[in-house]
Order: C-alpha cells, then structure tokens, then sequence
C-alpha cells in the first residue's frame, strides 16, 4: 500500500481562524473572501494588518502601569497557499480602499507642492540677498554676515502613503520620514522581499528589523549633507508566499528573528462557490478612515506623540497568566518556532490594540477607547494559541523538511490532482509541468524526489532501455492505482 503521509510530508494540518478578534467585522471580512473566492483566513490578516498600518505611530499599547514597557501598532501578516488558493485576489480586494484613502491624501499634497514652490522661490532671493551682502561684506573688510534660516531651500513635502509594495530601504525611510504614522509594505510574494535584503544597500535587513519595531531611526544619505531622520520607523507588513518558495526564505537566512516576527495564514484551499451577497466595501472604507482620521497626542512642544492605551487590570492579569503559559514548553522547539513564541508577547499586544480601535471604528459611534478591555485582550490571546500558534508549526514544519521530501511531497500533490496513470521523468521537465515543479527542474531533485515515491510505494519503474539494451532508461513510471482508492 501507498504512504499516504507522502501528501502532507509532516506538515501539520491547517485550523480553523478564530472569529472573537473581529468582532461585528467578521461577517464584512468573510464576505470579501468569499467575493474573492479565497478562504476568509487571506482577507482577515489583511484586514488586521491594514487597520494597524492606519493606527501606526498614534496609539501604542501599554499592558502594566508598574512598567514602562509599551508596543506600537505594528502588524507583519503572511499568506501561505499555491498559486491557485486566491491569495492575491483576496489581499487585493481588502487592501483596495486604501488607494482611494491614499488618492484623497494626494488633492492635499498638490496644494502643499503650490506652496512649496513658492517657499523655494523665496529661498533663492534670500541666498542671493545673502551672497551681495557677503561681497559687500568683503569689500568693506567686514565680516562675513550669517546665511538667513529663509535662504535654505526647504525639503520638498512627501504625500501620506498608506501602502508602499517595492522600495528600497532608503526610499522607505524617506516615505516614513515624511509620514510619521507609518505605512503598509504590501508584497503579492514575500519570498522575494525576504531573499532580496541587502541587495541595494548594506543594512537593509538591519532597516527592517528596526521598522517591526517602530523606533526613531536615523538613515546616512550619500551625496547630502544631512542624515534623514525618521521619528518613527513603523511599518506593517502584507503578503503572501508559496509552500515551495518558503525553506528558501525562510531557512537561507541569518537567523536574527526576521522572519519568526510573522503571524502566518495556511489554510486549506477554499471549495468553489457562488457567493452569497456582495461585500460591503464602502463599510471597509469608512472602517479604515475612521482609523486613519484618529487623532495625535501632543507634547509639551505642541510636537505630535503617540498616544499610550493601557490594559484594564482585568485584562493585566489576563495578559499575565497568558505570558507564563506562552513561556513553558517552547525550550525543546526548533530554533524557528522557539524564536517565534519570543515574539508572541509583543504580538498579543499588538494585536490587542489594533482589535480594540477596530472594534471601535466598525461601530462607527461613540468616543475612542481609553484602555483595552479583558475581553479584547482574551481574544488576542485566544487567537495566538488557537491560530497562529499552529499555523506556525505548519509553515516552520513544511520549511525544515529534508528536500527530498518537500519535492516528493509536492510532487505527490501533482500527481494526485492531475489522476496520472503513469509519468514520463523527462515531460515533467517540459511544459506544462515544470512550471509546477519549480524545485526540480534539474536532473538531481526530481531523480531524488521519483526515488523517494517509489520507496513509499506511489511509484514503480517500468522505465525499458532505449534502442536495446545499451541506451538509458526511457524513465517511465506506473502510478500506484491505490493511490485513487483503486487496487
């Protein structure tokens, strides 16, 4: 008999997303998905990760009054799925209304670009006022008269962004420097932001790792005289990767808790469906420019700061017992998921704060909330251990297989959803199929990946020597018919 286990290669089985977190938003993001043909796991950490960027720097989150200890609103979110599981589509259509958000910005910036203008101008008659006093200065033997603070040309005005999808870790901070909420880094395939760091500049890993964590940050640009100074380096993160492109990015780079600052989304393919009714985008709108129009704190300067929510006691106690839980039974994990449960408490949090305020847009009344609830905060917590807890196991787990058995695992899938009777080794190296096996499109891993079928019993060779006995092996196989409930 056929190993079926082949399939699933010792990955851990998808589980179903928690609904608690959203609150009266979970009908709206289910209907996005469904509209999308997607599983509603794609459109809710879309969802939860748009409504953080829209938050970003104005709200921080700060779970005991004993300690100074506080987290900003930040949010990395990836989908997991192949090309065919509505990824994209779904991401897209939750992620929309911030372009119209964005276009709305932009009428704005046109008039600070008129006065802009007019401030440049300005400044070249100053400094040319400047330059005739100095010659005179000369003349006379006086000396040198300080250039006006009004002959310096102003930097020009950046418009608010609220997704970006490629930069390179300067542009970044120029966008952020010049939007202090922070922005949404949107990339339809992680895999290749994640393999593609240092690949402009030195310290661009660096840049990212400072942007999870919404620091100050000061960037040494090449050619000026002045550092670009960013108040606060914030930036979430969307996107979405393939099973077969995720050792590559995952486990072929320093581990420096990069990738283990991720919350991941693997659920199983969603059945095909005629929707039931059409999403209310216009609520999405309004839901995300409500979280957009949230006002700054001030200092005593007048200068905007983040405002600091706190836990209720209830939910501090919760948050408590939760953090000694989390902490137990992860000494004996992989270095990937170990790491990853390090990052769990500031993530709960997070995800506590943005709910709280998304709880509070989607009503569309009432005054903003001045602490998370216990009921926020056990929904968070809820949704960490029941969720991404084990849709971690399942992406870390797929990821730190032997390659053989990742590509007979997707190798198997192929086989079984295509209901071969038999396969050629060469023709999986042609089109049409080797743009679904893309890790074994040399000779080395597919030879390896058909071995390791024919020892689980999927496969036998029937492959006959070419031109008689002195060619090679016409690499032919038999599918097992067990494999389709025959026998």
């Amino acid at each position: 008999m056929p190993d079926m286990d082949v399939l699933r290669a010792g990955r851990r089985p998808a589980v179903p997303m928690p609904s608690d977190l959203f609150g009266g938003a979970w009908q709206l993001v289910c209907d996005v998905a469904e509209g999308s043909g997607a599983p509603v796991d794609y459109a809710a950490i879309g969802f939860i990760s748009s409504c953080a960027s829209l938050i970003g720097g104005k709200r921080r989150v700060r779970p005991y009054k004993e300690s100074p200890w506080s987290e900003p609103c930040i949010l990395w979110m990836g989908a997991v799925g192949d090309p065919s599981s509505k990824k994209s589509p779904a991401l897209d259509a939750i992620t929309g209304p911030l372009r119209a958000i964005e276009a709305d910005h932009a009428v704005n910036h046109q008039t600070r670009m008129l006065g802009h203008y007019a401030d440049v101008e300005r400044a070249k008659v100053e400094k040319q006022a400047w330059q005739k006093a100095v010659e005179g200065a000369h003349k006379e033997g006086l000396g040198t008269p300080s250039m006006p603070e009004a002959a310096e040309e102003p930097d020009e005005p950046q418009r608010r962004r609220t997704m970006i999808m490629d930069a390179t870790p300067e542009a970044v901070g120029a966008i952020l420097a010049a939007n202090p909420v922070g922005t949404l880094h949107f990339r339809d395939e992680l895999a290749g932001w994640l393999t593609s760091f240092d690949r402009y500049s030195p310290g661009g890993r660096e840049f990212w790792l400072e942007a999870y964590g919404g620091r100050s940050f000061v960037i040494d640009r090449k050619g000026t005289k002045t550092a670009l100074s960013i108040p606060f380096n914030g930036v979430s993160v969307l996107g979405g990767i393939q099973p077969e492109k995720m050792a590559a990015a995952l486990l072929g780079t320093v581990d420096d808790g990069l990738v283990a600052r991720f919350l991941w989304a693997w659920p199983e393919p969603a059945p095909f469906r005629r929707p039931r009714q059409l999403a209310d985008i216009g609520n999405l709108e309004a839901i995300y420019r409500r979280l957009d129009g949230l006002m700054w704190g001030n200092d005593m300067a007048g200068g905007n700061v983040a405002i600091t929510i706190p836990l209720t006691p209830e939910a501090s106690d919760i948050f408590e017992a939760w953090g000694r839980s989390n902490s137990r039974g992860v000494e004996d994990a992989g270095a990937l998921y170990k790491s990853f449960c390090g990052k769990l408490e500031g993530a709960v949090l997070r995800l506590a704060l943005t709910a709280e305020l998304m709880g509070w847009a989607v009503s569309g009344q009432g005054d903003e909330p001045k602490a998370v609830t216990a009921r926020t905060l056990a929904a968070a917590a809820e949704w960490v251990d029941d969720y991404a807890k084990p849709m971690a196991q399942r992406v870390y787990g797929d990821a730190s297989l032997p390659v053989v058995e990742r590509d007979a695992s997707i190798l198997a899938r192929y086989i079984l959803k295509n209901r071969f009777d038999r396969i050629n080794k060469r023709d999986l190296k042609r089109s049409p199929h080797k743009s679904h096996l893309p890790t074994m499109r040399a000779a080395g891993p597919m030879d390896e990946a058909i071995l390791y079928l024919c020892d689980a019993g999927w496969l036998i060779d029937i492959g006959s020597r070419e031109s008689g006995s002195g060619g090679r092996k016409s690499g032919d196989y038999l599918v097992n018919p067990a494999i389709y409930g025959g026998s």
